[in-house]
């Protein structure tokens, strides 16, 4: 139905309804955009996964009280911080993921959904990385000293926690890829993917 401020303008009334424009996606484009986002999904859930079990390798690493701590050593608290703040942003990241798959739209504006992913992916994968790495210098240290000696299993865990971290850190590298090319094709062709 037309306005009447249209109408007033001088615009004469069509017979026909005016249809607002659909995009038109093949099923193969739509399958190929599907599957992209899988993809996304299944990183983003072995990012989340590695994450949250290196976060809790490094918590439950306590033997006693005559036993080191996780808590003692400021490395192993960035390692323990930063691989928690990966879970969280993963599992969230995981929950748009599955909503774009299901309602075929991202949950904020395509252009901020696309900007965020990149920029989130790229900033906590460095974070990952210099938690894990200031862990490996001090889990190296931690090895010539009297502390992996006497608490062998201390030291063992906290090798498996930052090398969980890795994994993590492997994962969101994967996911910053992608969202990556998500970033270019919207650059190119203003859409997150090249339909």
């Amino acid at each position: 139905m037309r306005s009447p401020q249209s109408l007033r303008n001088g615009e004469t009334p069509s017979p026909h309804p005016r249809i607002p424009p659909h995009h038109f996606h093949s099923t193969v484009s739509a399958q190929k955009l599907r599957r992209f986002n899988t993809v996304i999904l299944v990183f983003r859930l072995a990012a989340f996964c590695f994450s949250l079990a290196a976060s809790v390798f490094m918590l439950t690493n306590s033997r006693g009280s005559n036993s080191p701590h996780w808590y003692d050593f400021d490395a192993f608290r960035f390692v323990v911080v930063a691989n928690a703040i990966v879970a969280v942003y993963s599992l969230f990241e995981m929950g748009a993921s599955v909503w774009e798959i299901s309602k075929g739209a991202t949950v904020f504006p395509e252009i901020l959904q696309v900007w965020f992913d990149f920029s989130h992916d790229q900033v906590f994968a460095y974070l990952l990385l210099s938690a894990d790495a200031a862990g490996t210098a001090l889990a190296r240290t931690l090895r010539r000293t009297e502390t992996c000696t006497a608490e062998n299993a201390f030291c063992v865990q906290s090798d498996i926690a930052i090398a969980l971290g890795y994994g993590g850190f492997l994962f969101l590298g994967f996911s910053s890829l992608l969202s990556g090319f998500r970033v270019v094709c919207f650059i190119i062709n203003g859409s997150r993917f090249h339909i």
